[in-house]
């Protein structure tokens, strides 16, 4: 007869014991799995999405102080807003020497438009043959270092060809040259490094400050509204325009989703005397649109240390999450629970 070393019931004991075993095992990974889902749901009740505009144009200026490019839609990485070669402020028109040249130097720089042709970035002005310089530059090409409101950063020259256009352009007796930012292996300048409210991962290649300048419609609008001659938005170089909002609103919107991306604000824009060169003829006055934002938009006096008598006028962002973002899409003003 065979004899077994268990009885039945030590079986279906030791059954019975595994059973509950596994479905304790079972029962403690569903609870886990509960405790993080309800986690996540009241993180996510603690953030509230609220709407407050719609992105009504976002523009792109390849090179710095020439004309803006519209487009339709854009990425926002790091290094503020591109579609696809078209890159902001990734050129830059410099002296022999390196330092930069915009608008308050020679004004008629405005009047240059530049776009992407292919595999070239493109130049044209009025009476000035069109210039196409290579995306990609020949590594023969020099490399500059070069400096943006007294900050180091690198370019890689574009060559003598559209070195003698800016020039003739320019009827300088002085020398001017285009140089080219790359990414790969040139190394940002630190916004923080210009303005102290930046944080450390915000870098930017030539803008003045901020990878991302923000303006709403209204805002303009109310600004025109006290001007004997209005201006237009490319007075004041925004990338990302936003309407359907009460003029300056964009003061308070510490956090903004558009699209995939989110910005976080750091300060205003002070403006400077660049924003008084006219965008249609290249003069400038150094009075408006200066003088009448002076008069309603100026600082409060516990920040003269930071905006000095420039009166603000948009805000500058960082960017807090890379994404696209498109003309239409609603702006989401981030509201995070205490």
């Amino acid at each position: 007869m065979w004899s077994f070393p268990y009885s039945a019931a030590g079986v279906l004991r030791a059954t019975t014991q595994s059973v509950s075993r596994d479905r304790f095992l079972l029962l403690c990974a569903t609870g886990l799995g509960l405790t993080v889902a309800t986690w996540m749901w009241w993180r996510k009740r603690d953030v509230e999405l609220q709407q407050v505009g719609v992105v009504s144009q976002l523009l792109i200026y390849p090179v710095k102080s020439c004309r803006g490019v519209l487009v339709q839609e854009a990425e926002c990485v790091e290094l503020g807003l591109k579609s696809g070669e078209l890159k902001d402020r990734h050129w830059l028109v410099v002296t022999e020497e390196g330092s930069m040249v915009t608008g308050r130097q020679e004004p008629r720089i405005v009047l240059i438009s530049a776009t992407v042709v292919g595999e070239y970035l493109c130049l044209s002005a009025a009476e000035m043959p069109e210039i196409l310089v290579p995306l990609v530059l020949p590594k023969a090409n020099a490399v500059r270092n070069c400096r943006v409101f007294g900050k180091d950063i690198q370019g890689r020259d574009c060559g003598e060809e559209v070195s003698d256009w800016l020039t003739s352009y320019f009827q300088s007796s002085n020398s001017y040259r285009l140089v080219h930012f790359e990414p790969e292996v040139m190394q940002p300048r630190k916004s923080k490094e210009v303005e102290t409210l930046f944080r450390d991962k915000d870098v930017i290649a030539y803008p003045d400050a901020s990878p991302i300048m923000l303006l709403s419609e209204t805002s303009l609008e109310e600004l025109n509204r006290r001007m004997d001659e209005p201006v237009s938005l490319a007075n004041f170089r925004p990338c990302i325009v936003v309407s359907n909002c009460e003029a300056f609103a964009e003061d308070s919107w510490d956090e903004v989703k558009l699209g995939t991306t989110r910005l976080k604000r750091v300060m205003a824009c002070g403006r400077c005397v660049l924003t008084t060169v006219n965008p249609n003829t290249g003069v400038i006055t150094r009075k408006e649109p200066l003088d009448t934002l002076r008069t309603f938009r100026k600082s409060d006096p516990s920040l003269s240390h930071i905006y000095k008598t420039s009166p603000l006028f948009g805000q500058y962002y960082g960017v807090e999450q890379n994404g696209g973002l498109k003309v239409g899409d609603p702006v989401y003003r981030v509201i995070r629970g205490r």
